[in-house]
């Protein structure tokens, strides 16, 4: 378009039409200058700016008496250190997860469809709604972006698929045996538990896999077996250790009773 020779670059302020001059030819609505604000330039606040003149600024330039925007726009960019308009400090940005959005509709559809109810006066009023959201399916994002190491996620207890991993590492049979009982014991104590039992499967593999599912406890049935104890490692921390086999239903139950 036209060069704006009505401008004085370096020097724009809002108030166009106040300082102008005689006819106010200069002015911003005869010039079809459309001006626009960022949201935090609210009516009554008071503004250091241009005074559209060649070296000289204006102060205490109050939106809504000196100057009526035609509308806003994102204008200001925010940044670290920057001071909080309500308590002065600096402002830091953090990376945030969207779990859940609001949106206010308003009376958009309340009106379309005549929705009221009864005040405290009994008399109708018309409701204004809103929209209030929680993505669920991106909760485990969130929760794997959050709770997980170079190995795997760590599942929280609270929210864990299942509380206890239990991997069989000897090679007898009786190694699998011992597994499943002891599945089936946490099972009866409501306690969530994988057992895992596929055939054909190495142990590093069944480790492995039991580390990148991350149950918040690990139960290994290995070469200890035969003493009456298992190995229990917390997946969070990654300590171990070993636990008569007797023992380990009831310790791991309190265990997660405490944590959820």
């Amino acid at each position: 378009g036209a060069a704006q020779t009505t401008l004085v670059r370096g020097y724009i302020g809002p108030q166009l039409d106040v300082l102008a001059g005689p006819g106010a030819k200069r002015g911003r609505k005869k010039n079809k200058i459309r001006y626009l604000v960022d949201p935090r330039v609210v009516t009554g606040t008071s503004w250091l700016t241009g005074a559209n003149e060649e070296g000289r600024h204006a102060i205490n330039v109050v939106a809504g008496r000196d100057f009526v925007p035609d509308g806003t726009i994102e204008a200001a960019e925010v940044r670290p250190g920057d001071p909080c308009p309500r308590c002065g400090g600096e402002l830091a940005l953090r990376r945030g997860i969207e779990i859940g959005h609001i949106f206010m509709l308003g009376r958009r559809f309340s009106d379309a469809f005549g929705l009221d109810a009864l005040g405290p006066d009994g008399k109708p009023i018309r409701i204004t709604m809103g929209s209030y959201g929680i993505g669920v399916s991106r909760l485990v994002a969130v929760i794997a972006e959050q709770h997980h190491d170079e190995k795997g996620l760590v599942w929280p207890a609270v929210v864990a698929p299942a509380h206890v991993h239990i991997v069989a590492t000897g090679k007898g049979a009786d190694h699998l045996a011992a597994a499943l009982t002891l599945g089936e014991a946490f099972s009866a104590a409501r306690v969530d538990v994988i057992v895992d039992d596929r055939p054909g499967v190495s142990v590093g593999v069944r480790l492995t896999d039991a580390e990148l599912i991350g149950a918040p406890w690990i139960i290994i049935v290995g070469r200890r077996l035969g003493e009456g104890l298992v190995e229990v490692r917390q997946r969070a921390t990654g300590q171990t250790q070993d636990m008569p086999l007797a023992d380990v239903v009831g310790q791991v139950t309190q265990w997660v009773g405490r944590a959820e």
